[in-house]
């Protein structure tokens, strides 16, 4: 008798480097490939509430099935798509298999390691073991495999540079599999009525539509596999910009000052060992330097956090972390929404959270800073920032998300509870002419160079030159930290909280030296943990 398999594509929207897919083309005379449009996955978020997929990563998920169903389609398969939970669609794919006697045999699906995916794991575990069905789970999302890592999960390095050193020592990276030589079909129409439905629009998911993408963006592109393959070709053979990535990735504006290759990353679309595959090839046929290293060492960053979920589990979506530290930690709503619209009055933070609310995407420079003075200036819990962020970023990643905002608090991996971020030394060093602010933040855009960093120390005569009247059309600083004067930046004083629309300039800190000239503040540079951004 002819058997079925069912591939649950998950965050592995690929066919390349696809071992899932390879095994399912194994297992079966036929195979049904399936993608879900979790309702749980935009719900609201656990904790406060915010859409769990917001537009801009919803529409790149819609792009990436898209693509990967006209990839089916041209292999002489296709793409089940539903608009429900794994579990009730693959047992409905099982009665209809089973009416047209082509029962079946097995279900495939990449292993995920957090609460939510597990879940959606245990379900189907526990209706194939009622159906005599055989369950196959296949790592596929990391770079190095988890069978090769040169320790037990519980082993795990609590510090980054000792499980990079491990796994670069004593461990490999597999080579990209082929994809299989036969492919399966779906079972014949005739014999299994298989009815995929319509690929979803945003206000199906009950999302506003997008009518156009914000032309400020730094990262103009549609999801799915072809796309993510064209971005990898062009940012090594086309460009060779990954040959300053290390020099350029803390970049600000534009497309190329990063590989901008996490949002494909996070969606399976592109493979972490065609990236290294890819990089390997260009270090020997082009040159091999620290930027085309860098680009692996933050995939390994992502592979990291995803091994330390698996070693602590539910923990890192804890209040006190994965390290089990709490701090008193305010959920001022009205504070946090300062902090999630742009409106604390700190240009640098801002235009960061501007850029991400209107295009999904935020470079790493902005996602640690902006992380920093949610924690550290305003004193809210960390989780408010990790919800949105989850609810914002194309490139979202659980693990990868949870594990940076756990590090940001010092409740994570190599925690360092006086690292905090100098808000206005880092707007100077990384946008010293103000051009990013300026971008993102237009009702500063008169004010020339890197005065637009601070516009409540200049003058009243200076802010009514260029247009600006602090507490009216731009608010005053929510928080002013003590370090952002170099007169006070040996104070032990709290950071001063105020009201965020005060009329006039009281209180304004005059002088040109707000930063520091140290980066002692300013920690690690690395993109932690989303995979090249």
């Amino acid at each position: 008798m002819a058997r079925a398999a069912i591939y649950l594509f998950r965050n592995d929207l690929r066919l390349h480097d696809n071992e899932c897919y390879n095994l399912a083309n194994r297992l079966a005379d036929y195979v049904i490939p399936v993608y879900c449009f979790d309702p749980t996955h935009f719900q609201p978020t656990w904790h406060f509430k915010f859409n769990k997929t917001e537009k801009f990563r919803a529409k790149f998920l819609i792009e990436s099935v898209e693509d990967l169903r006209l990839k089916l389609r041209e292999r002489a398969s296709d793409l089940i798509i539903c608009k429900d939970q794994p579990h009730r669609v693959i047992k409905d794919l099982i009665s209809k298999c089973e009416a047209g006697k082509i029962p079946v045999s097995a279900v495939v699906y990449q292993k995920e390691v957090t609460y939510e995916e597990v879940n959606v794991e245990d379900k189907i575990k526990d209706l194939c073991s009622g159906n005599n069905i055989k369950v196959h789970e296949l790592w596929g999302s990391t770079l190095y495999n988890l069978q090769d890592l040169p320790f037990k999960v519980r082993q795990v390095p609590d510090t980054y540079t000792n499980f990079r050193k491990d796994v670069e020592g004593r461990s490999r990276v597999r080579p990209v599999c082929q994809e299989p030589d036969t492919i399966r079909p779906l079972p014949p129409s005739t014999t299994v009525e298989l009815k995929s439905q319509e690929l979803p629009t945003l206000p199906d998911l009950g999302l506003k539509d997008l009518i156009e993408n914000d032309r400020r963006t730094a990262f103009p592109y549609k999801g799915g596999e072809s796309a993510g393959l064209a971005r990898l070709h062009s940012y090594l053979w086309g460009t060779n910009a990954v040959a300053t990535y290390k020099e350029t990735r803390n970049g600000l504006l534009g497309t190329e000052y990063s590989t901008k290759f996490s949002p494909w990353l996070a969606h399976g679309c592109l493979s972490p060992r065609m990236i290294f595959r890819e990089i390997k090839k260009y270090e020997k046929e082009v040159v091999s330097n620290k930027s085309t290293y860098w680009v692996i060492f933050e995939l390994i960053w992502r592979d990291y956090f995803k091994f330390v979920c698996l070693k602590y589990g539910d923990r890192v979506f804890y209040r006190t972390g994965i390290m089990g530290k709490d701090h008193d930690w305010s959920q001022d709503m009205k504070k946090f929404r300062l902090w999630a619209e742009g409106r604390t009055g700190v240009p640098f933070v801002d235009a960061n959270m501007r850029e991400l609310k209107e295009t999904g995407w935020m470079s790493n420079r902005g996602r640690q800073n902006v992380a920093s003075y949610l924690i550290k200036d305003m004193g809210l819990d960390w989780r408010l920032g990790a919800e949105w962020f989850e609810a914002y970023l194309l490139d979202h990643d659980v693990c990868s998300n949870y594990g940076n905002w756990n590090y940001a608090a010092g409740i994570g991996n190599d925690p360092r509870e006086n690292r905090k971020f100098n808000m206005i030394k880092q707007g100077m060093d990384y946008d010293p002419d103000g051009d990013y602010v300026r971008t993102w933040v237009k009702e500063l855009a008169r004010i020339p160079g890197g005065k637009v960093h601070v516009p409540w120390t200049l003058s009243p005569r200076e802010l009514e030159a260029w247009g600006v009247s602090l507490g009216e059309t731009y608010p005053n600083p929510v928080v002013v930290a003590p370090e952002w004067g170099r007169h006070t930046q040996k104070s032990n004083k709290k950071p001063a909280y105020r009201d965020s629309n005060p009329k006039g300039g009281k209180n304004q800190q005059r002088g040109i030296d707000f930063y520091f000239k140290s980066d002692k503040q300013g920690g690690p540079g690395g993109n932690r943990g989303g995979g090249p951004g």
